[in-house]
């Protein structure tokens, strides 16, 4: 079963506390998503580690639950 929108917002927000979240529906079939995050926690850190911090939020549920989320982090 593919993951909401919400439930992907609030996977994040519960991770990364000081986010901002935007998130998209590339495709319209809640599989593919696009997800914009904006942190003070981000600063400092290479993009990796800023991606690898969104992508530990979902703790192993992607490629299951979520299949695709395309990524941008802004660090504030």
């Amino acid at each position: 079963m593919p993951m909401s929108e919400e439930k992907i917002k609030k996977f994040i927000a519960d991770a990364i506390p000081d986010s901002t979240v935007i998130i998209e529906d590339l495709k319209g079939d809640g599989d593919h998503y696009s997800a914009t995050i904006r942190s003070k926690s981000f600063a400092g850190k290479s993009r990796v580690e800023q991606h690898k911090m969104v992508y530990d939020a979902f703790k192993g549920k992607m490629g299951s639950e979520l299949h695709a989320l395309k990524l941008k982090t802004i660090p504030e």
